[in-house]
């Protein structure tokens, strides 16, 4: 019986989140006055987005470049601080847990202008990997504590029968642990690669070459035309464009994410 009314709730609120997106792929291509699709129904929209400036492959490119290396270097070090939380005692060790947590509530974009000096200081500024790094840091306090309650989840006989059979404590995590703690990498890498490709506010202080900007950057710089006139149908199909990654990504692994958030729910 409660069946029917969970499912009706379910589905209003699927078609509630799904709206936008869905309105906003009618309208890139429907017609509307100042943009490049005025007369019918079509894809004008779309090429003024592909000819804009750089062009939409190399800010797709970019996106990318900056998505990946984002979801590699959270990985890497999210995977080796969760594995010393969780597996090494050590003095100090639930203090520099706490502080590592605490830099969530740190308004990120209070630390993009000392970032910035920073980046500059290194030669990093105006580039993807700089950008991929400071979006790293932005990602790690959250990725560090999924990965721990992951590790934690585990039960340690398996690392101790590995340590028995001679493995070392990082043919240990490689061989042995990985592959038991996969929903929680796959959670973090989905939450930086999100993060990474949606971000607009850090590129826009940390990029100013038009040509290595990410899509989002410049989708916004593509709404200001002449007279103040904005061409909303090219920034739809913008939105369209940033949105069907992010769809994708999270249907293929979207039963990887929910046993990661549930082994960690289980773990609390």
């Amino acid at each position: 019986m409660l069946r029917t009314p969970a499912r009706v709730v379910t589905g209003a609120l699927a078609l509630l989140f799904l709206f936008p997106l869905v309105w906003a792929a009618v309208a890139s291509v429907s017609p509307q006055g100042g943009t490049a699709q005025v007369h019918g129904w079509g894809l004008g929209n779309y090429q003024t987005l592909a000819h804009y400036q750089a062009g939409i492959v190399q800010y797709l490119l970019n996106s990318t470049a900056v998505s990946l290396m984002t979801v590699a270097f959270t990985l890497i070090v999210s995977t080796l601080g969760g594995y010393a939380f969780a597996m090494f005692s050590f003095p100090g060790r639930n203090v520099l847990f706490l502080v590592t947590l605490a830099i969530l509530m740190v308004p990120y974009a209070t630390l993009l202008i000392p970032l910035y000096v920073l980046l500059n200081d290194l030669g990093l500024q105006n580039s993807l990997v700089g950008l991929s790094l400071v979006l790293t840091m932005f990602q790690l306090p959250f990725a560090v504590f999924m990965m721990r309650i992951s590790f934690e989840a585990v039960p340690k006989e398996l690392r101790e029968s590995a340590l028995v059979d001679g493995c070392g404590s990082f043919r240990a995590l490689r061989h042995i642990l990985l592959p038991a703690v996969r929903p929680g990498l796959v959670t973090v890498g989905m939450f930086a690669f999100l993060a990474a490709w949606n971000d607009f506010i850090t590129p826009l202080v940390l990029i100013s070459d038009s040509a290595k900007a990410p899509l989002p950057l410049a989708v916004a710089n593509m709404r200001q035309q002449v007279m103040g006139i904005v061409d909303y149908g090219a920034t739809e199909a913008g939105v369209v464009v940033l949105a069907l990654p992010c769809i994708l990504i999270f249907l293929a692994l979207q039963r990887h994410y929910v046993r990661g958030f549930m082994s960690g729910a289980l773990k609390g």
